[in-house]
């Protein structure tokens, strides 16, 4: 009990003024982040959390900024992302979109970078439906013949 207490009390939600940002949308699997861009620090925040509190995993805060790293300008924004639905990998592919499309807004000539690194592109692939008849969606159930 007291455990989770004390971990509540590191991982505090941050009260953000994002007053004149950009806004933009990202949209991955089944996850839907929103994202707002401004002039800043480079600080990253997910959720009301910083960036390293959410993503635990080096991959995933990789992924998250990417398109910051790709147009050099990881330490001029600040970036406030709120994302629900899907996993983690979900996640961070739908905030890539959303930080792209915001520096995009923000700045027209970072689209040049950020396309050729095929960041400015939805990723359309999701789960394959399970079809009847099958196990999954592709997979049938186990034939016996005897």
């Amino acid at each position: 009990m007291e455990q989770t207490e004390i971990n509540k009390a590191k991982i505090k939600k941050v009260k953000l003024d994002f007053k004149d940002s950009k806004y933009s949308t990202g949209r991955r699997k089944k996850s839907i982040a929103k994202v707002w861009v401004k002039k800043g620090s480079g600080k990253i925040y997910v959720n009301g959390k910083i960036m390293v509190d959410y993503f635990k995993r080096p991959v995933h805060q990789l992924i998250v900024t990417r398109p910051l790293e790709v147009t050099n300008v990881i330490n001029n924004y600040d970036v406030k992302c709120s994302v629900r639905g899907g996993g983690l990998s979900g996640q961070a592919g739908a905030i890539i979109l959303g930080i792209s499309r915001a520096l995009i807004s923000h700045d027209e000539n970072l689209k040049k970078e950020l396309k050729k690194d095929n960041l400015t592109t939805r990723d359309s692939r999701v789960v394959e439906r399970k079809k009847y008849g099958h196990r999954k969606a592709r997979r049938s159930f186990q034939f016996s013949k005897r």
